[in-house]
């Protein structure tokens, strides 16, 4: 038997179903039959999956035509970012197997595995399996891993383009390196569709050894048609605030969900979604259970539910989060609206993909400006988009701490040789650089646990035989490990309960730890009295009333990505050139139109700093456009040069569009930006050492180091039952902190943690080249009579620091009247 008649059964299957194969499909079937690896890029609901997976079984087919027996054992492996996405992928894949590979089984692997499941599946994998990165991990620590693997033939990475750029990623990257070794001739593919380096991503999914010069990139020659739209404001404000969260837009959106048969509302925040959700409800209380709420906080039942309704078209609407960006595959819902700005061009596109998701079917995402600048980031996202000018996906480069507990992973896994597995570990592009001192001190980390816990039996996790094979030596070192694998780091969450014990969800211990017994806060649509802690759990009761505080979680503000700040900016240049080109541009028109006349707008070549005096000191406002993370660290700069030079104590705000710098004294700006004065305080001159000590960098590091240790393995989240809390685990990472910093001062992941601070935190690469920038613009200083439209919301940041959330809506309700006034004059 040969591969053709199974390609053309595979061609009767789809046309069974009225479908035709894409080019971009049979491009893919093509070059896995010739024995290529690659990765495939297109738009989302494309028909990616079904490209890869038919892919894999007719090359399948074709091994076992050869086989004079059945080829038993796990064959195809598919690697996922989520656990939902992997059931709902593990449903796409078995359709075809009936008719196309009757024999085979298919099965999943995640933190959702029943342990009926997992115990089956120790005695013997199925053909397919899909997993997680950190469940793939567990299956490569046993002892009998190599013979588990002995006959796969394909990895497949889905959505490829989420763990490119993160830890997770890098763990992919090593296991990946790992079943290489084993099998040298692996096929592996990765699925994006929202990737700006293409070229870079091939790179890192396929290694340094995997012949990346004889692999391919397909391409979906026929992009989906991706349609962008505003909901524009009938009166949009001279003076946008933040705060309000866009709720003077409740009665267009409630119009528009209205309109269709099912939508989804995404928003940037969980709190964001909590709020939006009870509105719309309060709006229509007639579409109680017609509309639902997701987010990651919420309880695994209760997003099973609420995927179920999206998928079977029982719900009209739901309010969401990133919860639901990726690849789950939700036919019935027709409309994608996007409350605020979407901060990114990359989430913007996966996100409109979640409508219309079939080949051949129009996307569609309205954007739900949160207030009037936001307008401007519209028009720019839409160009940005019509242009594909996506953002790239940087690689994390040598995390040591990945890279630790990898090496106990692999003692578990059957042992390693030093020298074999250093190779093997630099075939990951992300260790491509990896010296022979990095590897020995990790290795000697391990071992005996690096120049200052040689003392401590516990942190001596690998031992090397007369063989000189690295293996675990204790059973409790071995359980401990398997019990804390994975990359992902987040803040202590506690259990939310009802007394009954019916769980709802997790919310941060941050958040709750504030509360006093019969607070009341918005969580999963409801107002929940708070009762008490007990366990890990907070117990709470259904309350009533409107006054509520809303949970806060980590992650809570997104930043503008340099792409789209840079599309921005190419708008505002044009509005200086009274060009107001798309409804957006047009419905700000009066907005910009007054900031030019009370100050001016920036551009690319015109950096606008303005200076106004009020009761609370002197404000000045800069505007660099270029995202939230950068504005951060270049105020802190800039008020720690201006400080060496006059000893000063500023206030500070950051936004996407710039920042404020608050002073109770005067200054002279005027003389301070001069062009020699500028010229140093905007220097890359000791850019490093200036952003540490402006930043208090240390303490940064310090609580960045905590991740660190949890993923080295030297601080455990503790056993079942049994979970440490936030201050144990602070406590235990500061005592190692405090040790390495006394007696291993060079100690490789205490620089880990000082480099990840700067680079992913404070974003130093990126604030280097916006001071070159910077320096290549005319500062136009400007000193006008009221708040300008530009610096108003910088003011409101600040309010909301200190102020709250009713003050703040006072305040700034007095101040726009004021300025309204003004501006009619």
């Amino acid at each position: 038997m040969t591969g053709a008649p199974h390609k053309n059964l595979a061609e009767q299957w789809f046309a069974a179903r009225g479908w035709k194969p894409s080019p971009f499909q049979r491009a893919l079937w093509r070059a896995a039959l010739q024995g290529k690896s690659g990765l495939l890029h297109a738009t989302t609901g494309s028909g990616k999956t079904y490209a890869v997976w038919f892919a894999a079984l007719l090359r399948a087919a074709r091994i076992d035509a050869k086989s004079t027996r059945p080829v038993s054992g796990l064959r195809v492996l598919w690697i996922t970012p989520m656990r939902a996405l992997a059931a709902d992928t593990l449903r796409a894949l078995q359709e075809p197997l009936a008719e196309l590979m009757p024999g085979w089984s298919i099965g999943m692997r995640s933190g959702d595995t029943s342990p009926a499941e997992r115990a089956r599946q120790s005695k013997a994998l199925p053909n397919a399996l899909v997993t997680t990165p950190e469940s793939l991990m567990l299956l490569l620590s046993h002892a009998d891993a190599r013979s588990r693997f002995a006959a796969l033939d394909m990895v497949i990475v889905d959505e490829w383009h989420e763990l490119l750029g993160s830890k997770r990623g890098v763990q992919t990257q090593l296991a990946l390196a790992r079943l290489r070794s084993w099998h040298p001739a692996l096929l592996t593919w990765g699925l994006s569709a929202t990737l700006g380096n293409l070229v870079q991503a091939q790179q890192v999914l396929l290694g340094t050894d995997a012949g990346v010069a004889a692999s391919v990139v397909i391409e979906g020659a026929t992009p989906k048609k991706i349609v962008i739209d505003t909901l524009i404001p009938l009166t949009p404000s001279r003076f946008p605030w933040s705060g309000h969260l866009g709720l003077q837009m409740l009665q267009p959106v409630v119009d528009e969900i209205a309109a269709h048969a099912s939508t989804l509302v995404f928003t940037n925040t969980r709190a964001q979604a909590e709020l939006w959700y009870q509105n719309l409800l309060a709006a229509r209380p007639d579409w109680a259970g017609l509309i639902a709420l997701h987010h990651g906080s919420l309880d695994k039942a209760v997003r099973e539910w609420v995927e179920n309704g999206l998928k079977s078209g029982t719900l009209k609407a739901v309010v969401c989060t990133s919860s639901l960006d990726l690849g789950v595959d939700f036919l019935p819902v027709e409309r994608v609206l996007q409350i605020g700005s979407v901060k990114g061009i990359a989430r913007l596109l996966q996100r409109a993909g979640r409508s219309g998701h079939a080949p051949g079917r129009l996307s569609r995402l309205t954007l739900v400006p949160t207030n009037s600048l936001e307008l401007v980031e519209a028009a720019a996202a839409r160009r940005a988009v019509a242009a594909r000018q996506i953002e790239s996906r940087p690689i994390p480069h040598q995390p040591l701490d990945v890279l630790v507990q990898h090496l106990v992973t692999m003692a578990l896994g059957g042992g390693f040789r030093a020298d074999d597995l250093f190779e093997e570990v630099r075939s990951a592009y992300s260790y491509r650089d990896l010296t022979q001192d990095a590897w020995q001190w990790t290795l000697d980390f391990v071992a005996r646990g690096g120049q200052s816990l040689t003392t401590y039996p516990e942190y001596r996790r690998v031992l090397a035989d007369a063989e000189g094979v690295y293996r675990v030596p204790d059973a409790a070192i071995a359980r401990r490990h398997r019990m804390s694998m994975g990359t992902i780091v987040s803040e202590v969450a506690l259990q939310v309960k009802y007394l009954s014990g019916a769980r709802i969800g997790t919310v941060d211990e941050s958040f709750i730890s504030r509360l006093h017994k019969g607070d009341h806060f918005l969580f999963g649509g409801r107002v929940l009295a708070f009762i008490r802690i007990h366990e890990m759990t907070a117990y709470v009761k259904r309350a009533t009333g409107s006054q509520a505080a809303v949970p806060r979680w980590q992650g809570g503000k997104l930043a503008m990505s340099s792409a789209l700040a840079q599309a921005v900016l190419v708008q505002l240049e044009e509005a200086d050139c009274d060009v107001f080109d798309g409804p957006e541009m047009q419905a700000v028109a009066p907005l910009l139109a007054l900031q030019r006349r009370w100050s001016a707008l920036p551009t690319s070549r015109t950096l606008v700093i303005e200076e106004i005096h009020s009761r609370e000191g002197q404000h000045l406002f800069v505007y660099p456009l270029a995202g939230r993370a950068v504005h951060s660290g270049l105020a802190s700069l800039i008020a720690y040069r201006v400080a060496r030079l006059q000893p000063m104590t500023f206030s500070m705000a950051v936004n996407d569009f710039g920042f404020e710098l608050l002073t109770p004294e005067p200054l002279d700006w005027s003389q301070l930006l001069t062009s020699a004065a500028a010229s140093a305080l905007f220097s890359t001159d000791d850019l490093h050492d200036d952003v540490q000590a402006s930043l208090n960098a240390a303490e940064l590091a310090q609580r960045r180091f905590r991740e660190i240790a949890r993923i080295a393995g030297l601080i455990s989240s503790g056993y079942p039952g049994q979970p440490k809390s936030a201050r144990q685990l602070q406590a235990s990472s500061s005592l190692f902190h405090a040790v390495f910093q006394k007696h291993d001062p060079h100690n490789l992941l205490l620089l880990q943690a000082q480099r990840e601070v700067l680079e992913q935190e404070l974003e130093i690469t990126q604030l280097r080249v916006t001071l070159q920038a910077l320096q290549q613009r005319t500062i136009a200083f400007h000193r006008p009579l009221k708040v300008t439209p530009f610096a108003l919301p910088l003011m409101v940041e600040r309010y909301r620091e200190k102020l709250t959330t009713e003050k703040v809506t006072d305040r700034v309700a007095r101040m726009v009247r004021e300025l309204e006034k003004a501006a009619s004059v």
